[in-house]
């Protein structure tokens, strides 16, 4: 899962493995180690009827609902955003970049633009 923050947006990116994981558990997190102090970011399951946010403790917990879990973990749905606060949401399933950057993307969505791209020729 990686995380994106600028000003009042939050992003989150989650691989199929992800994506597996929080539909099985309902909670996902990550762990990030500043010298002796951690940040942690994470996703949970949460009886909310919109996706919400909170910062606690170190962690920023983004809450979202069961039905939207549901559906987003069990289709091709790509992400859901919620506007309503005063932040911007954003989850959605990462997908392979369409240039060649150095990180590890075998466990990303593939891209809808490359599968277009495929059917185009």
């Amino acid at each position: 899962m990686k995380i994106r923050i600028k000003g009042n947006s939050l992003r989150y990116r989650l691989t199929k493995t992800d994506v597996e994981r929080f539909d099985t558990n309902g909670y996902l997190e990550e762990v990030t180690q500043f010298g002796a102090r951690t940040f942690k970011y994470a996703l949970q399951r949460s009886s909310n009827n919109a996706l919400t946010a909170d910062f606690d403790d170190g962690t920023i917990t983004m809450y979202m609902p069961v039905t939207m879990a549901l559906e987003w973990t069990g289709t091709d749905r790509v992400g859901y955003e919620s506007n309503t606060g005063a932040m911007y949401l954003l989850i959605e399933k990462d997908f392979k970049c369409l240039d060649n950057v150095a990180e590890d993307q075998s466990d990303n969505y593939p891209n809808p633009l490359t599968l277009k791209m495929q059917h185009a020729h």
